[in-house]
């Protein structure tokens, strides 16, 4: 059973999330918060398995709770109608395991809670593009990879090491969440 606490400041949807959650017969909400601070005390009482929470709340923003939360053991995910920038930095920073917009469909939000406690990180493809790839050269690789040049063509134009290619690619591809192989 997947334990899950809600954290969300309009309480129509916050009871909405927690239903919805609630009719998945491996999951269970186990807490409903209105705000961060009580998000935080709620999982450190209850210990779910993963805290899903807005970014812009009262008392404690969904990212600070999300931070303080980042050495916990809980899995975070964030939901929130906000696709800022920097706002999806920011929660990679504070090692959320996923960051959905709050229009996505009830089964991909299922799914991706699914997805989370497997281990992977899910992230809407909204925010990748926008906050992730950190430079020219960042753009410059993918627009390489996605014409189908292999990293060993890449380190010819440069004059770089394949090792300094395959770690450069290797980190676009952490910094967007991207697998590797």
């Amino acid at each position: 059973m997947i334990r899950i606490v809600v954290a969300e400041d309009q309480e129509l949807l916050l009871g909405a999330i927690g239903s919805l959650l609630n009719l998945e017969e491996d999951m269970e909400v186990v807490g409903l918060a209105s705000n961060g601070e009580e998000a935080l005390r709620l999982v450190q009482e209850l210990e779910p398995d993963i805290c899903i929470m807005d970014i812009e709340m009262p008392k404690k923003s969904g990212l600070e709770a999300a931070e303080a939360l980042k050495e916990s053991g809980c899995k975070v995910m964030i939901l929130t109608t906000f696709a800022r920038t920097g706002y999806f930095q920011r929660a990679l920073n504070a090692g959320v395991q996923g960051y959905l917009l709050k229009d996505t469909p009830s089964e991909d939000l299922v799914w991706a809670v699914h997805r989370i406690m497997d281990g992977e990180e899910m992230y809407a493809p909204d925010l990748m593009d926008e906050d992730s790839i950190d430079t020219e050269r960042d753009v410059e690789i993918l627009d390489f990879l996605n014409d189908g040049t292999s990293n060993n063509d890449l380190s010819n134009p440069q004059r770089k090491t394949m090792g300094s290619v395959r770690k450069y690619f290797s980190t676009i591809m952490d910094n967007m969440k991207l697998p590797t192989g």
